[in-house]
């Protein structure tokens, strides 16, 4: 599941409307729209305001945006999967 799935099925479960979360975000509506569909990119920290709005964890949001970030980053990439394993062990030797 993407980031925009994700925060549009919280969204629904808590029977909010688009336009109530994109006015706590301080954005239009058709721009939230976007980033439920996945055409654009939430910032960090609408996904912080969008935990405490959608009665989540940060634990649970975050991740899932990053690694949408991440692909958006690489996907394009000859050497995308390689690069990403090489930050995985990086990531674990930590």
């Amino acid at each position: 599941m993407d980031f925009g799935e994700k925060i549009k099925t919280l969204r629904e479960k808590k029977e909010l409307l688009q336009r109530q979360l994109a006015a706590e975000l301080q954005i239009d509506t058709p721009m939230f729209s976007k980033i439920e569909r996945g055409e654009r990119r939430a910032k960090r920290e609408q996904v912080l305001i969008l935990v405490k709005l959608l009665d989540t964890t940060e634990d649970e949001l975050l991740p899932i945006w990053l690694a949408d970030r991440v692909f958006d980053f690489v996907k394009d990439e000859k050497f995308g999967l390689e690069s990403l394993k090489l930050v995985k062990k990086k990531l674990k030797a930590k």
